[in-house]
């Protein structure tokens, strides 16, 4: 059977080691091993119990913020992965989008053809020209 023990217990335990009692007897009545003695030293060691509630709840926020930061990551990946089955530009490609818009308002300056074919179709003083 696994035992947990809480921080305040364990920053106890660590007490009592401190204080001189043999750490295999301390391992032995409080049932846990001497491996787990040395971790909880490596972890806890010198912390008093309101810094271990504070350690522990930030590593609860950290592990949150990871799993936030994973599934961001997830839907970013997705996302590019949809524009780009779907022929959209991503990325370094980006900068043919900016030559494509540059043609294109080359393309619509006053008095090439098709700026005013569209001005025509639109200004109700010259009435609709195909």
């Amino acid at each position: 059977m696994k035992k947990r023990f809480s921080e305040e217990q364990i920053i106890g335990f660590l007490r009592e080691a401190e204080a001189g009692m043999p750490i295999k007897d301390l391992c032995r009545r409080h049932g846990f091993s001497e491996a787990s003695y040395y971790l909880w030293r490596s972890k806890f060691g010198g912390m008093s119990v309101p810094d271990a509630k504070r350690l522990k709840d930030l590593e609860a926020e950290n592990t949150r913020l990871k799993k936030l930061l994973a599934e961001q990551v997830f839907q970013n990946a997705l996302i590019k992965d949809v524009l780009q089955k779907n022929g959209e530009r991503t990325g370094a490609s980006c900068a043919g989008a900016r030559v494509d818009r540059r043609w294109r308002q080359r393309a619509l300056r006053p008095g090439s053809d098709r700026h005013e074919r569209q001005y025509a179709a639109l200004s109700p003083a010259r009435g609709p020209q195909r």
